[in-house]
């Protein structure tokens, strides 16, 4: 079962530091350079700094930086072990006004396996590299892993919920208008009740596989016991009624003129293509037979998989949950079928790359950078539950979990 533990969390003195809106980020792999350029200019004590490091060595950066703000009392540490319960109020692309509810905990590391942790996508080599040497300048976890657990009674929030009655530790609304709002709560009671709830539960990792991996790697480079073991996760129920997932787009490039045949042939032979405008080319969300839209210099029309069989063959060896999942779908019969990409092309962005929205897709396409788009259906939760459960991964980015957590509200130290 997964070892679900209170933390003596390191955390911004807002005293000293200055405005927690000024501090924070968004997860470092959704920054580009101007945003991180902007976030640096907030103040010189934003987690930016230290989560995505620049200059000759940026790793010693961190690290140097990093204990600076600690010797400084920018950066304190808790006496005592606790609970820090999130609270998120949102507007889905619906404009429904939503709160999704978490908490922020250490969680001992361990092998992926049934009962304990499951990942539910497959990673880029990549970041996992830079994190693992960013963990051994800092030694520390920066930033959380987002992980789902089920409590159809809503238990581990009902015992969190008394602490939320008192003005938060720390509120931010981030450039999407998302309200993150934070509690300690180091009341034993409480701690002990949301660890019975969670006593047996198997956790399925939403968001931050690579540095799962990482602190997997970590842990067994230090050996030994400790507090390298853990690792910082924010825990929110599946059943939560503000868990939203939204898509993200496939783009693919360099597209010469026998791919770009073998694309136009295996949209005809799997999919009805149906002419749309632009502005409606994203499906609709829901179940049912695959639906994508589809967009390249020519045209934009909505694919619909002929018949649930043709995915069947061509994903035969896996289970038939992911045989209806539209991402592998798409990986099997166009991506690797018709344009012969491999997992490398994919995990390496080899002609290959995503998109956050439509909008930014058909910008791309537009401007040259890509030859063709694929407008994707968001997955849903119990989907993604359904497939980690046979132990298959999906590929990588199926998901999107919003809103995302904020870097920099608590850390975990590893040593």
């Amino acid at each position: 079962m997964a070892d679900v533990q209170p933390l003596r969390a390191l955390h911004y003195d807002l005293a000293s530091a200055g405005p927690l809106a000024d501090l924070v980020a968004p997860p470092y792999d959704v920054i580009d350079a101007q945003q991180r350029v902007a976030l640096a200019q907030r103040s010189p004590n934003n987690v930016v700094e230290i989560d995505l490091p620049i200059g000759h060595d940026p790793y010693a950066h961190a690290a140097e930086l990093f204990a600076q703000w600690r010797e400084s009392g920018v950066l304190v540490r808790d006496d005592e072990p606790a609970l820090w319960a999130l609270e998120q109020r949102y507007r889905g692309p619906d404009d429904a006004l939503r709160t999704r509810h978490g908490f922020f905990a250490r969680v001992r590391v361990e092998q992926y396996g049934a009962g304990r942790i499951r990942p539910h996508e497959r990673t880029h080599p990549g970041p996992r590299e830079d994190r693992l040497r960013l963990t051994r300048a800092t030694r520390a976890n920066l930033s959380p892993i987002f992980s789902l657990y089920s409590d159809p009674a809503a238990a581990a929030w009902a015992a969190l919920a008394p602490a939320t009655s008192a003005a938060p530790w720390g509120e931010v609304t981030d450039a999407d208008a998302t309200i993150h709002r934070l509690w300690r709560c180091g009341d034993p009671t409480a701690i002990g009740q949301v660890q019975s709830v969670l006593a047996g539960v198997e956790l399925l990792i939403a968001d931050g596989h690579h540095r799962y991996e990482t602190a997997r790697v970590y842990a067994e480079e230090i050996g030994g016991e400790g507090e390298h073991r853990y690792v910082l996760m924010c825990l929110v129920a599946l059943e939560d009624p503000g868990l939203t997932v939204l898509p993200t787009h496939r783009l693919v490039g360099d597209l010469d003129a026998a791919k770009r045949a073998a694309l136009a042939a295996g949209i005809e032979r799997d999919f009805i293509a149906t002419p749309v405008a632009r502005a409606q080319i994203a499906p609709p969300a829901g179940a049912g037979p695959l639906e994508l839209g589809y967009l390249d210099s020519h045209r934009a029309a909505r694919l619909t998989l002929r018949d649930q069989t043709i995915a069947d063959a061509a994903l035969a060896a896996m289970p038939p949950a992911y045989r209806h999942l539209d991402t592998g779908v798409l990986e099997a019969l166009l991506l690797k079928g018709a344009l012969g990409l491999t997992d490398e092309d994919i995990s390496h962005l080899r002609g290959f790359g995503y998109a956050r929205d439509a909008e930014q897709a058909i910008g791309l396409i537009d401007s040259g950078q890509y030859d063709a788009a694929f407008i994707m259906r968001p997955t849903p939760v119990e989907q993604v539950r359904e497939i980690a459960a046979t132990g298959m991964n999906m590929p990588p980015k199926s998901t999107f979990f919003f809103p995302k957590l904020l870097t920099g509200l608590v850390f975990n130290l590893l040593s």
